[in-house]
């Protein structure tokens, strides 16, 4: 039998047959693909482009310097109040341990020896004539401050209608300090207006002779704490409820100092404490 033959199933290299491809030709179509595609991409804007994740922003920065503020903030305020509190604090015991009183004044005695109201024959003036004599005491009840008076000037009253004058030296006081003035003499002579006598004549009638005094002492005065020291400031002194009889012959008459209380006008700042 004739054997039969097969055709070769590699393809011939003649003209009619396509070549097959080779790895280096394979390599230039995937290039030539991937330019044609970069092409497009730049080209064409309506072309999608590819997602590309963002990184997530760092907020540690921020948070750690709000942190820092606040606490800033915090302790800032809380040293403050620590502040506040210590300076109340130190005020207070400062005002306990001075504890800043107002001089006190006191008149215990007071004695009158003329007290006359004379009226002219056509009741068209009168005249009041006055001698008293008294004892003043001041006392500092202080234990930081210490006082420095100028002369006082005494002036008395009865009903407000004035009477007499008198002064009382000048004088220092230490602390806890007490000074007494005796036989200070108030005394004037005066004339008085029709309606302020027939006011005291009134009252010599409806007291049974007794008539109201009142004292009044002014002066100026510095105060002294340690090395500290005020200017001179007005001081006065008001005491009334002091009651008197007229003297009918020559001898003095006592008054009633009992209900007297003396009132001490006194505005005066050293340092942090006001009397």
């Amino acid at each position: 039998m004739a054997e039969k033959v097969f055709p070769s199933s590699k393809p011939t290299n003649n003209g009619t047959g396509a070549a097959a491809p080779t790895p280096n030709n394979f390599a230039a179509k995937t290039a030539a693909a991937n330019a044609n595609t970069n092409k497009s991409h730049l080209y064409n804007p309506t072309a999608r482009q590819p997602y590309r994740p963002q990184p997530h922003k760092q907020r540690g920065n921020s948070r750690s310097g709000r942190r820092i503020c606040c606490c800033c903030c915090f302790w800032s305020i809380l040293i403050l109040l620590l502040l506040l509190l210590v300076a109340a604090i130190a005020g207070a015991a400062l005002y306990i341990l001075y504890r800043p009183h107002r001089p006190a004044f006191s008149i215990p005695s007071l004695r009158i020896h003329r007290l006359n109201l004379t009226t002219s024959a056509d009741s068209s003036s009168s005249h009041i004539s006055a001698l008293l004599n008294l004892t003043v005491i001041s006392k500092n009840p202080n234990s930081h401050f210490s006082f420095f008076y100028e002369p006082f000037t005494i002036s008395s009253y009865s009903n407000k209608v004035f009477i007499g004058n008198g002064t009382l030296a000048a004088f220092s006081q230490t602390t806890k300090n007490e000074t007494s003035f005796r036989n200070v003499v108030v005394s004037g002579s005066n004339d008085l207006d029709v309606e302020p006598a027939n006011e005291l004549r009134s009252d010599l009638k409806k007291k049974k002779g007794m008539v109201p005094l009142e004292i009044e002492l002014d002066t100026k005065v510095k105060v002294k704490m340690g090395g500290l020291k005020t200017k001179k400031v007005g001081i006065r002194v008001t005491c009334d409820g002091i009651k008197g009889a007229v003297p009918k012959g020559k001898s003095p008459t006592v008054a009633d100092t009992t209900g007297s209380k003396c009132k001490v006008d006194l505005k005066i700042k050293i340092w942090k404490f006001t009397f």
